[in-house]
C-alpha cells in the first residue's frame, strides 16, 4: 500500500499530541494516512506497554488511518544508528510516503529529539539505492519522501508552518484521549506526571486556539522544517 503521509512518533500518543488534528484532515480530504510508533512507551510511569497497545489502536480507529504498526525499539534506549535507521528505511520504502511527520527537533523527552533525528536521517539514506533492503524477503526499490515536517510537542517551539484545523481539533482530542492511561484523571490512584495534570489538558486546547489566533482561524497546529518551503506562488499561502 502506497500512503501519501506517514507520522512517526517515538512513543504510541507522540503523533496525536503533535499532529492529529492535521492527519484527520487529510483523511478527511482523502489521503491515505499511516503512523508509525518507534517503541511501545514501556518506560512511561503510567499505564504500561499492552495498554498502550490498546489505546493506540483506539486513536487509530477515530483518526481513520490506513495503518498503524509500531518498530518495538527500546524506549529510553533506541539510538540513531545504523540498525535503526535500516528498520525505518524498510517501513519508507514499504509504505513510499510523499510526505513524512516526524517528532519535534528538540523537546523534554530525549527520546523526541532522537526520533526526529532518527527519521530524518532514515528519510535521506531511503533513497539511495546503493543500501539494500528486504521486507518479505523482496528486494525494496530505493524511495525519497518529498517532504519531511516536524511537529511541536512539549516545548513552545516557533513554527515555520502552520495548518488551520478548523473542524478538526474535536477528532484532534479524541485521539488523544483514547489514551486513558496517560492523561488528567482525577480518580486515578497512579501517579502523577507532567501531561497527566489538569494544566496539560487544558494546554490541548489552547495552543491550538493561539496557533489558530494567530493566523485568523479557530484552530491549528504548527510544524518545523529542515529546508525551505516552496510554493507555486503568493496565492497559495492563505
Amino acid at each position: 500500500m502506497k500512503l501519501d503521509i506517514l507520522a512517526f512518533g517515538a512513543h504510541p500518543d507522540d503523533v496525536e499530541l503533535g499532529c492529529a488534528g492535521t492527519i484527520a484532515k487529510e483523511v478527511a480530504l482523502g489521503k491515505k494516512v499511516g503512523i508509525i510508533d518507534l517503541t511501545r512507551g514501556e518506560l512511561g510511569t503510567r499505564g504500561s506497554a499492552i495498554i498502550r497497545d490498546q489505546e493506540a489502536n483506539a486513536a487509530a480507529k477515530i483518526l481513520g488511518v490506513s495503518i498503524r504498526e509500531n518498530l518495538n525499539m527500546r524506549d529510553g534506549f533506541f539510538v540513531n544508528d545504523e540498525e535503526h535507521q535500516l528498520e525505518v528505511i524498510k517501513i519508507i520504502r514499504k509504505y513510499k510516503p510523499d510526505i513524512v511527520l516526524c517528532n519535534a527537533v528538540d523537546d523534554r523527552h530525549v527520546d523526541h529529539g532522537k526520533g526526529s533525528k532518527l527519521v530524518s536521517d532514515a528519510c535521506f539514506l531511503s533513497g539511495l539505492i546503493k543500501i539494500e533492503t528486504q521486507y518479505n524477503e523482496v528486494k525494496q526499490e530505493a524511495w525519497r519522501p518529498k517532504l519531511v515536517y516536524h511537529y511541536i510537542q512539549w516545548k513552545n517551539l516557533q513554527p515555520d508552518f502552520v495548518v488551520d484545523i478548523t473542524g478538526y481539533n474535536d477528532k484532534r482530542v479524541e485521539s488523544i484521549l483514547a489514551y486513558t492511561s496517560q492523561f488528567y484523571n482525577p480518580n486515578s490512584d497512579e501517579p502523577e506526571t507532567p501531561i497527566a495534570s489538569k494544566n496539560f489538558l487544558e494546554s490541548l486546547n489552547y495552543r491550538a486556539k493561539d496557533l489558530g489566533r494567530i493566523i485568523g482561524v479557530d484552530y491549528a497546529e504548527g510544524f518545523t522544517v529542515e529546508r525551505y518551503l516552496a510554493i507555486n506562488s503568493l496565492g497559495d499561502l492563505i
